[in-house]
């Protein structure tokens, strides 16, 4: 149901983050899309939903490293392949866009890339960005911060662990607890890297991440990333 000051396609981005969260709480691989739309318009607003998740909207079948269902590749399909970035696009919706790809790609037996093909948009314009923006960045880039090959963003977050872990406390203090998780994502990424980490011991990453849990009142998107955390964390201790 729609809660009063909510748009409705805020609504469906945490309806499909919910049934998101649900599959990785279950151990599932299946997010069921099919159950976030009913007719046209409410497929239009889940296909809007899933570009606002971007790649975690296929994250249980990246995490369990199993072929996605069906159904939802299709409908993911549909959001990565009908809805291009425009050539003016910000970094952050092309990066978005690439991690799309990336995902369709190594998930399903389509050739769909998208305009750019398989080349990295460009991250230059992190370099050098304070320690605020690039945790803010980052954090709307949270999809990124998931197993597998380095990318252009992940090596500039790699780079720079006290900057985002400075990021991560600045938002437990203003309670952005969607940044804060975000983040809390990307350190415990950086944390797996044996001899690269730089995470400092002192941040007392895990009681963070339980704070924001704790706090942000059961939004899904906020549980998405930490949930996203918290398998990181256990392949690392794995």
């Amino acid at each position: 149901m729609e809660q009063p000051g909510t748009s409705p396609l805020t609504e469906a981005v945490r309806e499909l983050a919910s049934h998101v969260v649900s599959a990785l709480r279950s151990g599932d691989h299946i997010v069921a899309f099919r159950t976030a739309s009913g007719g046209s318009e409410d497929e239009d607003l889940t296909l809007a939903a899933t570009r606002v998740l971007g790649a975690d909207a296929m994250l249980p079948a990246v995490l369990a490293g199993r072929p996605a269902a069906p159904d939802d590749l299709a409908a993911f399909e549909k959001a990565v392949v009908g809805f291009p970035p425009p050539p003016d696009a910000a970094p952050t919706t092309r990066w978005s866009h690439w991690a799309m790809t990336r995902t369709l790609a190594a998930l399903g037996p389509t050739a769909a890339v998208g305009p750019y093909g398989d080349a990295e948009p460009d991250a230059g314009w992190l370099d050098g960005a304070p320690w605020q923006q690039l945790t803010h960045q980052l954090a709307v880039l949270g999809a990124l911060a998931v197993p597998g090959p380095a990318c252009a963003v992940s090596r500039v977050a790699a780079a720079r662990p006290l900057d985002v872990a400075r990021g991560f406390v600045r938002a437990v203090r203003r309670r952005d607890w969607l940044q804060a998780a975000a983040a809390g994502r990307w350190l415990v990424l950086l944390d797996g890297v044996p001899g690269h980490s730089g995470v400092p011991d002192t941040l007392g990453l895990d009681d963070g991440l339980d704070f924001v849990r704790m706090m942000s009142a059961g939004d899904p998107r906020v549980e998405l990333h930490l949930l996203a955390a918290r398998a990181l964390r256990d392949r690392e201790r794995a």
